[in-house]
């Protein structure tokens, strides 16, 4: 059961597509943990089509290749890294491609029980570390912005709030709006993941006059100055 298929007979078209197969198995239940832990952030169905296919052709070209690892395993890293040469990926996503790649590279060689150990070894993993949130930040980045009358003096009228409802916060930007009737204040702020933003939200309300106040994800940030 764990030596290779390869071992005895070589590659024989009853192998190749035991090999394959196998190997399309592995890319399809490793689809089905990046959808599960991955339904909150959201996902894009060509990246789950790519952990799908990867398996199989990585499978397919240590197969073919054969005795010449090294030649094979340069081009499975090659095959790795074409997903991230034009646009940054994210680290877990950046994983699950090498974790694709792995059970390819295993099931190619003809490895199949292995292949499948190392599948339920890092499915576990994964299970765990996102059952029970680890590394999760106890704070998220976000962004304040804070409308409020010219006439109000701004100076240390927000602190207590802010020092109530974060862990770090500083003022970045100060400008005028409506033609001058109103300041606008723009924070970076560490916010509590246990804190109430309503309530957050109310309590500035009540010390601005009842402004507009704006709350948004840090990763948004760019498009509150540029707005």
């Amino acid at each position: 059961m764990f030596d290779s298929i390869f071992s005895q007979v070589g590659l024989t078209l009853g192998t190749f597509i035991i090999s394959v197969f196998s190997s399309v198995m592995t890319g399809f239940i490793i689809s089905l943990i990046y959808l599960i832990t991955n339904r909150k952030e959201g996902y894009s169905q060509s990246y789950v089509w790519t952990i799908i296919m990867l398996p199989p052709i990585v499978a397919i070209v240590i197969a073919t290749i054969g005795d010449n690892v090294a030649s094979s395993l340069s081009l499975a890293g090659a095959f790795t890294l074409v997903r991230f040469r034009s646009a940054p990926g994210d680290p877990k996503q950046i994983a699950y491609i090498f974790y694709a790649t792995a059970t390819g590279l295993i099931c190619g060689l003809g490895y199949i029980g292995y292949a499948f150990i190392f599948l339920a070894l890092i499915a576990v993993i994964i299970t765990v570390l996102y059952k029970t949130k680890f590394g999760a930040p106890a704070t998220s980045s976000m962004t304040l912005k804070i409308s409020i009358p010219e006439n109000l003096n701004y100076v240390g009228l927000f602190d207590k709030v802010l020092d109530k409802y974060t862990s770090n916060w500083t003022l970045r930007r100060v400008k005028t709006t409506e033609f001058g009737t109103l300041f606008e204040l723009i924070y970076s702020i560490e916010m509590h993941n246990t804190a109430n933003q309503k309530a957050f939200i109310d309590e500035v309300r009540t010390l601005n006059g009842n402004l507009n106040v704006t709350l948004v994800l840090y990763k948004y940030d760019d498009k509150i100055y540029a707005a």
